[in-house]
């Protein structure tokens, strides 16, 4: 029997490098206590340049040029409707044109829906899927096609605990299923765009201290939901940018089509 060294096998590819001025696009970061605003933080404190985009225009404007100014960071924000590919598409042309290279993708946009099953109108339920599914697929399409012509990309969706539960503190069914549908869209993303060297992964928090929780938490409220937790707290934002932060980092590179959650121990699967 012969051994074989290392140097006789061609070594697997660990794919493309990340350049040294990489960008990070960013939705749903209009809230002033959202994951998404606590991200492009995270993110420009640790030197990625910045696309973000919000409902308002003035939101994500007024965000990049905070995240410039403090960090010395290329950012650019856009206002625009996640639901309608028309007004993405532009934005994915002028972040490609005006930032560096795109390497990765959060899907922070969302709305929270605590309407009950049998009480669900065709209109509520097509607001919860449009700005919570839909917008993901339409985003994810527009970025992810600039990622593939790269070679390289990150693009993580953001799930729920309710989807793995059925149900939450605040939202209902329709907000699951949509939450659901995330999982199940970036596990597609994950096996068709591997081949360029894109990866696709979801992020599950569980209950988290922002504003979509039905309105901010009063201390007996928060109080309450983590005492259902292993760990005896809810969420912050925090938890889960550092989380999204990790999975784009450069050696993540071999994590794709996983749900990650981060709920303190409120529910294992």
């Amino acid at each position: 029997m012969t051994s074989s060294s290392p140097e006789s096998h061609t070594p697997l590819s660990l794919g493309a490098p990340f350049p040294a001025e990489r960008t990070a696009v960013l939705t749903g970061v209009g809230s002033t206590n959202g994951i998404g605003r606590h991200t492009a933080h995270r993110l420009a404190q640790s030197g990625w340049n910045l696309g973000l985009i919000a409902r308002r225009d003035d939101q994500a404007r007024d965000l990049a040029e905070e995240l410039a100014e403090s960090y010395g960071v290329s950012a650019l924000g856009m206002g625009a409707d996640v639901t309608n590919s028309e007004a993405i598409a532009e934005t994915a042309t002028a972040f490609e044109s005006n930032l560096p290279q795109i390497v990765a993708l959060a899907n922070f946009a969302g709305v929270s829906s605590s309407v009950t099953y049998f009480e669900i109108t065709d209109e509520e339920w097509t607001r919860v899927m449009s700005n919570n599914l839909t917008s993901t697929h339409l985003v994810t399409q527009a970025f992810g096609r600039i990622m593939a012509k790269n070679g390289l990309g990150r693009i993580v969706g953001l799930s729920s605990v309710t989807a793995q539960k059925g149900g939450g503190t605040f939202s209902k069914t329709a907000y699951a299923a949509a939450k659901a549908g995330i999982v199940g869209l970036m596990r597609g993303v994950a096996l068709e765009l591997g081949p360029y060297g894109v990866t696709a992964n979801s992020v599950s928090p569980g209950p988290v201290d922002t504003d979509i929780m039905g309105g901010p938490l009063d201390d007996e409220r928060r109080a309450a939901m983590g005492a259902a937790t292993a760990l005896g707290r809810i969420s912050v934002p925090e938890d889960v940018s550092a989380t999204v932060e990790f999975l784009f980092s450069e050696g993540a590179g071999h994590i794709t089509g996983q749900t990650l959650s981060i709920n303190g121990g409120l529910y294992f699967h």
